[in-house]
């Protein structure tokens, strides 16, 4: 069993990987709209993505004997200044979602919930791999910066993204 703190605070972040979700479909709308197909595939697998990781906390929290309850969330910004703006805000945004997992992984090991702990660690190594991923396209956008031949090649590279096996649920 959960305890009602740490029920809350899965809850919350289950909420919030949905809010993230929204986030990077908002930024993938705005790429549609600058003809920047590739970079909005990028964003749609992330959008992918963080479904997969709401579904994983709902499914946690059921395993558990807990309460899933889902809340109201804040619209996504609508646009950026620019693609690495964006990106920039993604990578701001990884760095958060990593506090909160940090946060609720204290909390779970403060109180001897072992079963919380292990499930989380999965979601510290993704954090890894989330913050790596969007530095490396704002790295790619600083070296491209002002060449539209780069910038072509790099809205190609990005199209070329896919959801991973586990995430798509072995697809």
């Amino acid at each position: 069993m959960l305890s009602k703190e740490i029920e809350k605070s899965l809850n919350d972040q289950m909420n919030f990987e949905m809010y993230s979700a929204n986030i990077y479909m908002g930024m993938a709308a705005y790429m549609d709209s600058l003809s920047l197909a590739g970079f909005s595939n990028w964003l749609k697998v992330q959008y992918q993505e963080e479904i997969f990781h709401f579904t994983k906390f709902y499914d946690f929290i059921n395993q558990r004997g807990g309460r899933v309850t889902l809340q109201a969330m804040a619209a996504p910004p609508e646009s950026w200044d620019s693609p690495k703006a964006a990106f920039e805000d993604a990578l701001a945004h990884e760095q958060i979602v990593t506090g909160r997992i940090n946060d609720i992984l204290v909390q779970a090991t403060e109180t001897r919930d072992y079963a919380t702990s292990q499930f989380l660690q999965w979601f510290v190594a993704e954090q890894v791999e989330e913050e790596d991923n969007a530095n490396s396209v704002i790295q790619k956008l600083e070296l491209v910066d002002g060449d539209p031949g780069g910038m072509f090649a790099l809205d190609q590279e990005l199209g070329t993204r896919v959801i991973g096996t586990e995430a798509s649920g072995g697809v």
